[in-house]
């Protein structure tokens, strides 16, 4: 729209207000001047085409338009007139066509589905609205169904069916159990597009009650769940792999039809065993780039914003380790119509002419209909300035009458497009828009921009005067828009003054003056200054300005473009900086900012901080750059430079640094190029062709580097032909059928010239063949197609230029594209070396077949079953991998006495070719593993039972079980070592003729032809005897409490170096017990630390024997004491009365002992030695052995004696008194001396005794049996 493109930018305002582009007039959007304009109505707001409701809300139909003057409104529905006065529950908004049906006050949503109309119409036309179609949402009820249990064997596919209602819009499924959490989903397992949840292969882990299918509507906020469906998977003995089957879609073809701009979504989903994967690819096409998304774990292939060229067929492929399958979809892209041109306002004066146009596309082709005021225009009131041209409405010579709004209806079975486009014919004189005597102030030799915003109809011309009775303004020094700006590019100072500018046209004319104002830039004329600074010392920078005297500047400092520091040390003066007491954390840039309203400036210093000498001292610093460079001896490809050094600031310049600049290829980027000694200022530089050369030099000390020299003058080379080739060319094919080569790209620096391009050369390697060369612009990459595959290519790649090519380029070998394997190997063998390896030959594949880059051999190999147990399971395939042309490989790891199958496989850089046929090959037997398990039981006084397992792995056929055992004493000393074989088959056996109370150690192992497999030990002990059980006992568990502590004490029975603990805690609680470890094998613990007053409870466990323990007992803590008590065993009285009682036992037992020896008449020591052995020992009631006398703490083995008669009483026969008669009723016994030891009996009995029966008192030790 400019005359001239030269818009700078300026603080002055340029408002321009645009109504649309394709129209006579330009009609400002000015709130003032549009209330004054009339205007045909305009729809601003309306409800979509599809309109949903909530059924359980008021229904708002929004149509809203604007106009001049304010436009009326009317509706129709279904096609017909909707008279909204005649429904109460209908209301419309005021000052709006917005309708308002009142459901919540008694309406259904349902009586008012239908097709709805909005027309707003005022004098100038009528625009109308979309068809709004309302639909209610819906959201039903799942029908009742009964589902039955889906029973399904392992491995198997399945498919839950979830089978929605139908709603609207449609539910968004998804599958939870009863806790309301989602079933994860995986490659496996995962739900399709329909709602379904699919099973590529079920797991026992699929097992469950609750699959759940939820079906939410958003539109109502409602969800509604299916019944639970139960699944339960069955294992077999072995799972059978399987190859893909696809459970959707079905077939092997299917179609798809979407709509332009619409998403697409195909889906593939598959069964098999193991898990198939799934590949997307489009044939004879590429998948679109940047659109293309794969979702559901690449089931679904999702493509947004399709278009008619991604129209095609696609195909899925199902793949696993046992084969593949695929489907191919056929997609056809439709379009409903879419806009090219849409009709747009039209203003006009009258007499003028004018069009309107309506290019629509899509597929099929949309129909162009065009409606006057919403009415057919073939049935609308004439017009003789209009004329209609299929999609276009020429309009010529108009009038105010000509004023309508008109539609384009573009319509196709997908949908249609409404467009309202109005035309107004205006008769205005001109206004003029910006405001009287503006002010406009600008910098001197910048653009100044003048507004003279205008309208009228016709359209007013614009002229420009300056002063009150100047003359016309024209000349190159103006510019004049279109939109009545003025543009000074260049204002200086005398362009101050009176602008006027000046609207005129047939109805009229109006001028408006504004003033422009040019002002002085704001310059710094003292910038500040690189310093060096000692650490602690003051530093200033100055800051000089000059400015317009009518302009008021803000100086700012920031410190490497940053604010300054908080710090009190930085002091900002009227025209400088200062800072006190400097540190190292100073250092930096400093920058003076000066702004006015109109302009800005600024200058920068950088400060540096040096430590302090520690004498008065020289100031070190870096140089100061060199200057006055010159550069002199100029040639096509050398130059020489020189240049005066400056101040080395007293530290001596080490060297120089010399960069270049490529003003050509790399403007603003300097490079380095070299550097010379600190003595040396003059050097001679070498120079590529067609390179802009600048130079600078940079000064280096022990400080540091210079400011960067100003630059030299340029050098421009002159240009020649390429000196180099690209490099790293390289030919590897992408598919099997192409070669693709790519070379690293020259510079621009590396160009020498003009017009760098690469002519690309290649021929097959050892055939009698031409090169083929193409010439391709400056790119690195060139793909020739057709190619055989995999065939060696000679290749190389030449840089050229307009002046020539560079010197010929080096040949490479390169390789078309690889392709799989096309033959298995042959000859496959398998020699087994042992039990666990085995070596497998086969032959090299012919290389031609290979078809690639040779990379090894795999070997896959995998158990078929184990010949010993007969049984297959699935097991998965190893894999071995052998590089480079080896014909032959070792497999460890196998399990002996196995059934495997193997094959073997070429692989290349494109991958695996074709397995060889399964080998066949059977392990030998090995040796078994140990028996699962080996359990003693049942000991007795000379036997033990044992109980054991077969291996885990017999690894062959069992011929035998071997049980070593030998005796060990109480000094863990060993016994002999008996052998015994014991027949495979078995699975018990109980020794006998052992000794009594003896630990032995068992070693077990099972044995195979080939040798015995590890053995397994374990250790028991025999019984003592018939009345106290082998196993130990913890009995008697006393208690002695005090106030804070507690005496524990035990009585045990059992093995010997038994590790004793005891546990306790607060009777009652359900707090953890609490431990402790008795040291050394005592009967007793003392607990410290309990609270006063408080029950507690205990037991006595044992550590290294299935950890046994005692029984519970509780006792309590005595109650808190306010002092302490005294102990009663130190008192006087007590011990005197210890002392009597003493003396009455000692009297009672002399007593008793005159008393016996008075009744032993019965002679005892004579029938003894008459019926019994003369090394008699107290009898043992258990079996009628005799032995010492031993206490519960004594486990010494007993002595062997006599037996009595099995009945265990003295025959009448024997003598003729009977021991019954001192016993008062009781079978007793007694020892040498004569005392009754019947107490010590260890076992209750009821025996007859001369024909009557008398019990016995339970013993002790019974007692305890009963407890525990």
């Amino acid at each position: 729209m400019l005359k001239k493109k030269n818009i700078a930018a300026s603080k002055a305002s340029l408002v321009l207000f645009l109504c649309q582009m394709i129209s006579a007039l330009d009609v400002p959007l000015d709130s003032k001047l549009l209330e004054e304009l009339l205007q045909p109505p305009t729809i601003t707001q309306q409800s979509p085409k599809d309109y949903i409701v909530d059924p359980r809300e008021n229904i708002v139909i929004q149509c809203e338009a604007k106009g001049k003057p304010p436009p009326s409104f009317s509706w129709t529905r279904n096609g017909t007139h909707f008279d909204i006065d005649k429904d109460a529950l209908v209301t419309m908004k005021p000052n709006s066509g917005t309708l308002v049906v009142n459901i919540m006050n008694g309406g259904r949503a349902e009586a008012y589905e239908g097709v709805y109309q909005c027309t707003a119409r005022n004098e100038r036309g009528a625009a109308i609205s979309n068809n709004i179609v309302i639909r209610p949402s819906r959201s039903p009820l799942w029908t009742k169904e009964k589902l039955e249990p889906n029973h399904v064997r392992e491995g198997d596919s399945l498919v839950l069916h979830c089978r929605p209602p139908v709603g609207l819009p449609p539910p968004i499924i998804f599958w939870m159990d009863n806790a309301f959490q989602k079933l994860p989903q995986s490659e496996r397992v995962s739900q399709g597009l329909n709602g379904d949840l699919y099973f590529s292969n079920v797991q026992p882990e699929d097992s469950r009650e609750d699959y759940i299918c939820y079906a939410r509507f958003n539109h109502t906020q409602t969800i509604q769940q299916k019944q639970p469906i139960s699944v339960k998977v069955f294992s077999t003995k072995s799972v059978t792999e399987r190859q893909p089957v696809l459970l959707t879609p079905t077939g092997s073809t299917s179609t798809k039809v979407e709509l332009r701009g619409n998403v697409l979504l195909l889906e593939c989903i598959a069964a098999g065993l193991p898990t198939p994967v799934i590949r997307w690819i489009k044939e004879g096409g590429e998948l679109p780039a940047n659109r293309t998304f794969f979702e559901n774990f690449k089931k679904t292939l999702k493509i947004i914003d399709v278009s008619e060229a991604d129209s095609g067929n696609y195909k899925c492929i199902a793949r696993n380790t046992l084969g593949s399958v695929h489907h191919v979809i056929s997609v056809t892209v439709k379009a409903a119509p879419y806009w090219i041109t849409a009709p747009r306002n039209l203003v006009l004066s009258p007499g003028e002419d004018g069009t309107l146009i309506c290019r629509a596309n899509g597929n099929p082709k949309p129909n162009i209909n065009w409606l006057a005021n919403g009415v057919p225009i073939a049935i609308a009131p004439e017009d003789p300035s209009r004329k209609v041209d299929g999609d276009t409405i020429i309009f010529s010579h108009v009038q105010e009458r000509s004023s309508a709004v008109y539609q384009c209806n573009a319509s196709n079975e997908y949908g249609y497009l409404l467009a309202n486009a109005f035309v107004n014919v205006l008769a205005e004189p001109p206004r003029i828009l910006t405001p009287a005597n503006k002010l406009y102030q600008v910098i001197a030799d910048s653009p100044a921009l003048l507004d003279c915003a205008y309208f009228g109809s016709p359209k007013p011309e614009i002229e420009w005067f300056k002063g009150v009775k100047g003359s016309i303004l024209r000349g190159s020094e103006y510019i004049f828009h279109y939109n009545g700006t003025l543009e000074i590019p260049v204002a200086q100072k005398d362009s101050s003054g009176t602008y006027t500018c000046v609207a005129r046209n047939e109805l009229g004319k109006i001028q408006n003056e504004v003033q422009l104002e040019v002002k002085d830039p704001t310059m710094i004329i003292k910038q500040p200054e690189y310093k060096v600074i000692q650490r602690y010392g003051q530093v200033s920078f100055e800051c000089i300005i000059k400015h317009d005297s009518t302009l008021l500047p803000t100086v700012t400092w920031l410190k490497d473009n940053d604010e300054l520091p908080d710090d009190e040390r930085f002091l900002v003066g009227k025209d400088n900086l200062t800072i006190m007491n400097v540190t190292d954390k100073d250092d930096g840039t400093y920058t003076c900012i000066v702004n006015t309203t109109l302009d800005s400036v600024s200058a920068s210093a950088v400060l540096t901080v040096v430590a302090a000498p520690p004498t008065p001292a020289i100031i070190y610093a870096r140089p100061n750059p060199p200057f006055d460079l010159e550069l002199t001896g100029q040639l096509e490809r050398s130059i020489e430079l020189s240049w005066i050094p400056g101040d080395e600031n007293n530290s001596p310049i080490t060297n120089f640094v010399i960069e270049y600049e490529d003003g050509l290829h790399e403007p603003g980027v300097w490079h380095y190029q070299t550097e010379v000694p600190g003595t040396q200022t003059t050097v001679q530089l070498k120079l590529s062709p067609y390179v802009n050369y600048s130079f600078r030099v940079i000064a280096v000390n022990e400080i540091g580097r210079s400011q960067p020299s100003e630059a030299s003058e340029q050098y421009l080379t002159k240009p020649a032909s390429p000196d180099e080739n690209p490099s790293n060319v390289q030919g590897i094919g992408s598919e099997p059928d192409n070669l693709v080569i790519t070379w690293e790209s020259l510079t621009g620096f590396q160009s020498n010239g003009p017009g760098l391009q690469y002519k690309v050369s290649w021929r097959q390697k050892d055939v009698d063949d031409e090169w083929t060369s193409v010439i391709v612009a400056n790119v690195s990459k060139y793909i020739v197609s057709g190619t055989p595959t995999f065939v060696p290519y000679e290749i190389k790649v030449q840089a050229l230029n307009d002046l020539g090519y560079a010197p010929e380029p080096s040949e490479v070998i390169g390789h078309s594209g690889e392709d799989l394997p096309m033959v298995a190997p042959g000859n496959v063998q398998v020699h087994v070396i042992n039990s666990t390896l085995a070596k497998v030959h086969w032959d090299p594949v012919p290389l031609k077949s290979v078809r690639g880059h040779l990379q090894g051999y795999k070997v896959y190999y995998w158990k078929v079953q184990s010949l010993s147990r007969r049984s297959r399971r699935h097991v998965e395939k190893k894999i071995l991998t052998f590089r480079g042309n080896k014909t032959f490989g070792m497999l460890p790891g196998l399990e002996p006495y196995s059934s495997y199958k193997l094959n073997v496989r070429v692989v290349n850089g494109k991958g695996e070719g074709p397995a060889s046929p399964d080998k066949v090959f059977k392990t030998p037997e090995g040796v078994p593993s140990s028996p699962s398990f080996l359990k003693i039981t049942n000991p007795t006084l000379d036997s033990l039972t044992l109980e054991w397992g077969s291996p885990t792995h017999p690894n062959g056929v069992l011929t035998s079980y071997i049980l070593k055992f030998q005796p060990i004493n109480n000094t863990h000393e060993l016994g002999p070592l008996v052998e015994i074989r014991i027949p495979a088959n078995e699975s018990s056996l109980i020794l006998k003729n052992l000794n009594y109370s003896t630990r032995y150690k068992f070693y077990f192992n099972a044995q195979t032809s080939v040798g015995s497999g590890n053995q397994i030990t374990e250790e028991a002990v025999t019984i003592m005897d018939e009345v106290q059980p082998l196993y130990p006992r913890i009995r008697n568990v006393t208690t002695a409490a005090a106030e804070t502590y507690a005496n524990i004490s035990w009585e045990y029975e059992g093995p010997e170096h038994t590790i004793f603990y005891v546990e306790y805690g607060v009777a009652g609680s359900k707090e953890d017990w609490k431990k402790e470890i008795v040291n050394g094998s005592r009967s007793f613990f003392v607990l410290k630390g309990l609270t006063p007053g408080t029950a507690y409870k205990v037991r006595v466990g044992a550590e290294g024997l299935s950890d046994f323990r005692s029984s519970e007992d509780v006792f309590e803590t005595g109650p808190a004491m306010a002092s302490r008590q005294v102990d009663i065993a130190t008192q006087g009285w007590f011990i005197g009365l210890m002392c009597a009682v003493a003396l009455l036992i000692l009297i009672l037992l002399i007593v008793c002992f005159i008393r016996r020896n008075k009744g032993g008449k019965y002679p005892v020591k004579e029938k003894e030695d008459a019926h019994a052995d003369p090394e008699i020992q107290p009898m043992k009631e258990d079996d009628g052995t005799f032995g010492e006398y031993s206490d519960a703490e004594d486990h010494k083995p007993l002595k062997k004696g006599s037996r009595t008669p099995s009945d265990r009483t003295v025959k009448k026969e024997d003598s003729d008194d009977s021991l019954v008669d001192y016993g008062e009723g009781v079978n007793g016994q007694f020892n040498e001396d004569g005392s009754f030891i019947g107490q010590y009996s260890g076992k209750k009995e009821k025996e007859p005794a001369e024909g009557n029966e008398s019990s016995e008192a339970p013993s002790p030790v019974n007692a305890m049996n009963s407890f525990v």
